[in-house]
């Protein structure tokens, strides 16, 4: 889990981070029952329900039995996974109701589990202890059940063991002295966790926290997994984040055209069913999707369908792939098999790169992400949202790879027909190992399609339906729920330990011409905006560098922009940005490395949507001052604001142009705006003698044009230029005349 974004974004990508930083535990191997792979090896005739037991037996087989914390991948030996323990929790329930396990079992287990977690040390410790004010660290050790090496306390890891928990607590709804020690004893674990304590100024959880350095900046926002986290933290009755909490996650999200689906984007199909696998969200809707006309579950079908369309489609020609062999989602890879060693292979006739543990998917903005390895549990925990897709995918799977892909446990882990580039892979390359994590969703999803069982619980959980609410959710069946309104959630102070995230000021959005033609662009708003509220800001108009070109509305935020996120801008000059990306088939302006100063009489496609949107965000927006709209850009970008002031200098108070070439014989056009040129004098990509020859002409056309050259520094002078606070206050002092 990591985002992403929204990034990309989560409690996968900590355990990508993990096995780059410690690759030897992706490779362990320490069999501690070898018999218990014995058994179910003869691949048995497809069902849902002979899929759903052998994965639940990894639950109910592999917990230790003395911690009972479920070990993260199986046979390989690594660490428990304090995630994967509370897909475990949830998964007795299932098995009880199968008839797999008695009642009786079920609530044994479940109460030696949370006894355990209750009774784990927690303090602020870097060693011996299993958490810190009710949050617990992403693994623990096999054995002790402490923090396992240097591991961060994580939210979301944490969030989905609550979640698992909280599925105990409505089950076990008995009289006898062991169900109302369950009842007891979760809500005591759900009501100790300090969910505001996470909370950045933005009323954000942060993703994680470390003893030895304090809060992960990176926090939780836009559409992915964490959604069951920040409803369970609004839902809290001790520690409840803010009323603004939901506003703040869903103001990130990315909504667009993928494969024919329209949608609010994330690539790893994980991120579309962790909270469906506790929450049921047919028929309900928070304003966003009051006003998209669907709900989340109609979104994870749509990502969905969207997924296997990928791999239909198979644009990179991987083995394998088709309508019934598909499914991206983090998950192990084929390149663990070399034990770390970096390795190209050639494949169809070009050079790939195979991943070992990634977070592979396909959406808008995570395009690519693909290296031929295929997980089930992307189908398997999306049953409930297409049946009519995943079954098939399944039961395909099972049958044609038999025995090279199954095992008691269910479904490996993922499998590559495209790898053959190792010993033992010369059919393709198959996990040795089982993931809790993955596992999981299959087990829950599988038994929410075939009997809602774990959605009908949690629609009695009173925190959730407290959550639900705080977050503005309504309809189906939560407007059916008789129980009194949750208490007013009064606003949070945030812990000022929390660090922001740059990435987390901005939004996505997608700005369509009248022709049809789209143009991805990132919105800022100004520090603690209030819409008409009376004051008015300036707009400043961002354009990327030419390697930044693309539609995924992501990698063009790479180079200057986060300069206007520092906090103390932020305080001194709030303002909206507007950061566009431009079509890798287009420019900014006419102006590249071939023609250095060419202006059209028609701007570039680019150029043109670029000018619409200006002038919408203006004309949509009254809290926008007209007579402060900024222009500034880098490389590519610093051209292309020359480009725009030239065509429409009306617009602009005030230009910055960073390391860009343009054409002197216009300057005309722009001599009534304050201009700012930077460049490097050792600058190889964009000779220092296109500014000054733009300055040259600027001054003697009577312009008011300023003009800095550093001898020391190269093309990327843009980190010395938006981030001197001179550069930043003469900016924003500038006003139209």
């Amino acid at each position: 889990m990591l985002t992403a974004q929204n990034t990309p974004s989560m409690s996968k990508y900590f355990l990508i981070l993990f096995l780059l930083i410690f690759p030897s535990w992706a490779g362990q191997s320490q069999q501690r029952n070898p018999a218990v792979l014995q058994k179910d090896q003869l691949v048995a005739p497809f069902s849902l329900d002979e899929l759903q037991r052998r994965n639940f037996l990894y639950f109910w087989e592999l917990a230790d039995k003395e911690n009972w914390q479920i070990p993260d991948r199986y046979p390989t030996l690594t660490f428990s996974s304090i995630a994967a323990t509370g897909f475990g929790l949830t998964s007795y329930l299932v098995g009880a109701e199968r008839g797999w396990i008695t009642r009786e079992q079920a609530a044994e287990r479940v109460l030696k589990t949370l006894i355990v977690l209750k009774n784990l040390p927690q303090g602020p410790e870097s060693s011996g202890v299993s958490g810190y004010r009710g949050f617990f660290y992403h693994f623990l050790d096999l054995k002790t059940a402490h923090r396992f090496q240097t591991v961060e306390l994580s939210s979301i890891d944490t969030g989905l063991l609550m979640a698992g928990i909280l599925s105990c607590m409505s089950y076990f709804d008995g009289d006898n002295a062991t169900e109302k020690a369950i009842r007891e004893t979760a809500d005591y674990l759900y009501r100790r966790v300090e969910w505001d304590w996470m909370l950045n100024e933005e009323q954000r959880m942060s993703m994680g926290w470390f003893p030895e350095r304090g809060f992960i900046s990176a926090d939780w926002r836009g559409y992915n997994e964490a959604m069951v986290l920040v409803l369970m933290a609004m839902g809290s009755p001790t520690h409840p984040l803010g009323p603004e909490a939901w506003e703040q996650w869903c103001k990130p999200y990315f909504w667009n055209e993928y494969k024919g689906q329209s949608m609010v984007n994330f690539g790893p199909l994980f991120g579309h069913q962790y909270s469906h696998c506790w929450i049921d969200f047919r028929g309900i809707r928070d304003r966003y999707m009051r006003e998209k006309g669907i709900d989340y579950f109609e979104n994870s079908r749509r990502a969905t369908l969207a997924n296997r369309q990928y791999c239909i489609d198979n644009p990179k020609g991987w083995a394998g792939y088709g309508p019934n062999i598909w499914g991206l989602t983090a998950c192990d890879g084929p390149q663990d098999v070399r034990k770390g060693a970096v390795k190209h292979d050639m494949f169809n006739g070009r050079e790939v790169w195979f991943e070992g543990y990634s977070a592979r998917g396909a959406a808008v903005d995570y395009d690519g992400r693909d290296d031929g390895t295929i997980a089930p549990t992307a189908a398997g925990g999306s049953v409930p949202f297409a049946p009519e897709v995943c079954i098939p995918a399944l039961e395909t799977m099972w049958t044609e790879y038999g025995a090279q892909l199954l095992g008691p446990y269910g479904f490996k882990d993922a499998f590559n027909p495209s790898f053959t580039f190792a010993p033992g892979c010369e059919n393709g390359w198959f996990d040795v190992d089982y993931l809790g994590i993955d596992q999981g969703p299959i087990v829950i999803m599988i038994e929410n399609y075939r009997s809602g069982l774990i959605w009908n619980l949690m629609k009695k959980n009173p925190y959730i339906i407290a959550g639900l609410r705080r977050a503005g959710f309504t309809g189906g069946w939560l407007d059916a729920v008789k129980t009194r309104p949750p208490a007013p959630l009064a606003a949070q102070p945030a812990n000022p330990e929390v660090p922001l995230e740059p990435a987390g000021f901005f939004k996505r959005e997608v700005y369509t011409s009248p022709g049809g033609r789209q143009l991805p662009y990132q919105l800022m708003e100004p520090r603690g905006y209030k819409p008409q509220a009376g004051k008015r800001y300036p707009l400043v108009v961002f354009l990327h560098g030419s390697g930044e070109r693309g539609s995924d509305n992501a990698s063009h935020m790479r180079n200057g922009v986060y300069a206007f996120c520092e906090k103390e801008n932020r305080e001194k000059h709030p303002c909206f940005l507007i950061a566009p990306q431009c079509p890798s088939d287009s420019r900014w302006s006419g102006a590249n490395i071939e023609r250095s100063g060419i202006f059209n009489t028609d701007p570039t496609d680019a150029g043109k949507l670029a000018l619409e949107l200006i002038e919408k965000t203006i004309r949509e927006n009254p809290d926008i001052d007209p007579d402060r709209v900024y222009i500034t850009g880098l490389s590519m970008g610093g051209s292309g604001s020359f480009d725009l002031m030239m065509r429409r200098p009306e617009l602009f108070a005030a230009g910055l142009p960073i390391c860009s070439r343009s054409d002197p014989r216009f300057v005309e056009r722009i001599k009534n705006i304050p201009v700012w040129l930077w460049h490097g004098r050792l600058d190889e990509t964009t000779p220092v003698a296109y500014s000054r020859n733009m300055v040259d002409a600027l001054q003697k056309a009577g312009g008011n044009v300023k003009y800095t050259e550093l001898s020391t520094y190269n093309h990327d002078i843009w980190f010395v230029a938006y981030y001197n606070p001179a550069v930043m206050d003469w900016l924003f002092a500038q006003r139209k005349k």
